[in-house]
């Protein structure tokens, strides 16, 4: 177990991400009591911080995950985070006002008397982002929530939240393909006490070692359109993926494994929140979290990925 960041909140480093539970909006030919019923292996097996948003469903992966939280009896081990700033009408808020029924809203989804941590989701473009964090300040003094964040922030965005303190995790784009993160928001979050917690961290299954340079994806599939599928792009990826798997061996595990490990060795990432379908996913995520990696194969995946 470790800390997120400046809060009193002790989670496993290796957590899961559950917009796979009841994400209908995201996933076809969803079983929701499948979903229950790996939220609460996930439990079970001490994979206790859980990460949904009224954004999956929308709402019913809150509620589904609220009823394994309330069935597993261990309320009390759980560290939940959800997040919010969608409105009905597809637009996004941050206004004071919208959050706050915004988190009532969440707790009652949810069936629960608080929210662990209280993510805004994503930015609007008229609200200052101090005064929508200070409206969540308010709500963790009275009880509602224990820990605040942000996702999906610039880092003028993020300075602009932060101005008095309050802020302790943002959720943001990072892997070993997208490692801008470093420049721009591990300087500020380590300095500030703020939790880095990376969403995509196997860049849609690249970096699970999933593929080979034939593989070839349908027409409307969404990894046509990133950068890191493309033609030769592709090609180079999969052979940098391909070299992590003789690294991966050497420890006895896999490079998705590999991958998830050598993240939260990192001294800005507390925990990774990579999803899953399947408890036997989520069983298989957390045995990265008892990996020891080496300073050199720290160094040699470091190179392989500059």
């Amino acid at each position: 177990m470790v800390k997120l960041g400046k809060t009193d909140l002790s989670i496993n480093p290796i957590g899961l991400g559950t917009n796979a539970v009841g994400g209908h909006n995201l996933y076809p030919n969803l079983d929701e009591q499948q979903g229950v019923d790996m939220v609460k292996a996930a439990i079970d097996e001490g994979v206790n911080f859980l990460d949904t948003a009224y954004a999956y469903g929308p709402g019913r992966s809150e509620e589904l995950v609220g009823q394994a939280i309330r069935e597993s009896g261990k309320r009390h081990e759980v560290v939940l985070a959800t997040k919010g700033a969608n409105t009905s009408d597809g637009g996004k808020s941050n206004r004071p006002d919208f959050l706050k029924e915004a988190v009532d809203s969440s707790l009652n989804r949810l069936g629960l008397d608080h929210i662990d941590l209280y993510y805004i989701h994503f930015p609007d473009e008229d609200t200052p982002k101090y005064e929508a964090v200070g409206a969540l300040q308010e709500l963790k003094e009275a009880g509602k929530i224990r820990a605040i964040g942000v996702s999906n922030f610039s880092m003028e965005q993020l300075k602009e939240a932060n101005q008095d303190g309050y802020v302790d995790a943002i959720q943001e784009h990072y892997n070993l393909f997208e490692r801008g993160a470093e420049q721009t928001y591990f300087p500020y979050t380590k300095e500030n006490g703020i939790s880095f917690v990376p969403f995509f961290p196997f860049a849609s299954g690249l970096l699970a070692g999933e593929y080979d340079e034939n593989t070839t994806f349908p027409e409307g599939d969404l990894r046509l359109n990133k950068p890191e599928f493309q033609g030769d792009a592709f090609k180079e990826n999969v052979r940098k993926v391909n070299e992590l798997k003789p690294i991966a061996d050497s420890y006895g595990i896999d490079v998705a494994q590999l991958v998830l490990a050598f993240y939260i060795h990192h001294d800005a990432i507390d925990a990774v929140i990579p999803g899953a379908k399947r408890k036997e996913q989520v069983l298989h995520n957390n045995k990265a979290g008892k990996v020891n990696l080496d300073k050199k194969t720290i160094e040699r995946i470091d190179q392989l990925f500059s």
